[in-house]
């Protein structure tokens, strides 16, 4: 492996950590193969097996109790559907369906489909802005209250999600998981994976990739029925999806040397520091500053 003679990634102090979700997004995605590079081969090395759940159920009865939920779900919901499209129309306008490309079973990409929530704002390079400054005000109820969630169903009777399973990433963390957690691809998606026991915080990325390797270890009918109870209990509980609407540990970058998960909002100064130096800024906030002109100029 390159540079780990170079680097001390495992320096947990907070002080040596640094925030750098005012990056772009391209920005961001240099620092996760810096550390992608440094340390992924040494965390699969060590990570530990995991034993897939593979019975009748897994491989058949689940798929059939999702289409039979998706379709009588879409056919209740089309009501408020219409309603939703028609809000979404008159706040964000046209398209009013948001798509994007996810990993699914077996690291196949799939479409999901959500009412937009948010503007297609974009900074001077024509990246999109961060989600906190492009969300509208009826995106941020939505959001809260997953009537965004709601046409995820289409999915799930397409067969490209299940009802319960682990949530779907985006196509480009595929990569950055190590075989441990890259198990969470041996099922289908799913609209929730809550834990099976209730949590007083949002999880942390760790928490939330250990809770989906849990799932695919312990897949059975009477564990979906207990996480559908507890995904309903989630979506009613008024404190559980403020946590929710609110919570941000950043995005998921990769793993330090130890295992530990990396994400924008703590990563180690070191891969900042390397990003600064090859694009010749003096530090972080040079970089961001760099970026703010930059959408300054364009307005």
């Amino acid at each position: 492996m390159n540079n780990l003679s170079l680097r001390d990634p495992d320096a947990n102090v907070a002080a040596e950590r640094q925030d750098i979700s005012a990056l772009s997004k391209e920005s961001k995605k240099e620092i996760a193969g810096y550390i992608k590079r440094d340390n992924l081969e040494l965390v699969n090395a060590n990570a530990a097996p995991v034993r897939v759940k593979d019975t009748f159920y897994t491989r058949v009865g689940k798929r059939c109790i999702d289409a039979a939920i998706s379709l009588v779900c879409l056919l209740i919901t089309s009501p408020i559907n219409l309603v939703i499209a028609v809000v979404t129309y008159f706040d964000v306008g046209r398209p009013i369906i948001f798509r994007q490309q996810r990993t699914g079973k077996d690291e196949k990409p799939f479409t999901i489909y959500k009412f937009r929530n948010m503007t297609n704002d974009t900074d001077a390079n024509g990246e999109l802005l961060p989600p906190e400054k492009r969300v509208t005000r009826w995106g941020k109820f939505v959001r809260k209250t997953s009537l965004d969630e709601l046409l995820n169903f289409v999915s799930v009777l397409k067969g490209d999600m299940s009802v319960i399973g682990p949530r779907p990433l985006p196509d480009y963390y595929a990569e950055r998981l190590n075989v441990r957690h890259k198990a969470m691809y041996a099922v289908r998606p799913g609209l929730e994976c809550p834990t099976i026991k209730s949590v007083d915080h949002p999880l942390s990325w760790e928490e939330r990739l250990e809770s989906y390797v849990w799932y695919v270890e312990n897949c059975s009918f009477w564990v979906d029925l207990r996480l559908c109870f507890r995904m309903v209990a989630i979506t009613f509980d008024r404190k559980s999806t403020t946590r929710r609407s609110v919570a941000g540990h950043g995005g998921f970058l990769g793993y330090g040397p130890d295992g530990s998960v990396l994400y924008t909002k703590s990563v180690p100064s070191c891969y900042v520091e390397e990003f600064c130096e090859n694009h010749g800024y003096a530090d972080l906030r040079q970089a961001v500053d760099a970026r703010a002109l930059a959408e300054e100029a364009r307005e």
